[in-house]
């Protein structure tokens, strides 16, 4: 498949609560259920649950599963849900992310691709790689 559209979304983290997992050890894992504000590229918000593991020095990890719900620039509206995650040494680091498929509504329906975080000076935003379907 093709890659068809490259959308770019800005958003800020408005809220990050920490959230017990149950049957899990706190010391190796911690969980967070939070909130964005998408405020350019799409007019919207997401909610996510976020976990975490590892130490900066060391290595570190996160997996989350997030729900984004918006309007478009162009005006196109819907939800989509994202599975991301990322790893870090101290020498290396890697994400994924994609788009979970037959997870749109609306006008994000037929959504499917690829998404990265990316950071720049305006702070942080995904850029969503949308396929041919």
């Amino acid at each position: 498949m093709d890659i068809v559209e490259t959308l770019t979304l800005r958003f800020d983290v408005t809220a990050a609560t920490p959230v017990e997992i149950p049957g899990a050890d706190a010391s190796w894992v911690q969980g967070l259920a939070m909130h964005k504000t998408f405020t350019a590229g799409l007019v919207g918000q997401s909610d996510l649950v976020f976990l975490t593991s590892g130490e900066e020095e060391t290595g570190r990890g996160y997996v989350a599963v997030e729900r984004l719900s918006g309007t478009l620039d162009d005006g196109r509206s819907g939800a989509i849900t994202i599975h991301h995650g990322a790893m870090q040494t101290p020498s290396d680091s890697g994400q994924f992310g994609n788009i979970v498929p037959g997870s749109g509504t609306g006008d994000f329906a037929r959504f499917a691709g690829s998404a990265a975080i990316q950071h720049d000076n305006g702070g942080p935003f995904f850029v969503l790689s949308l396929l041919s379907s």
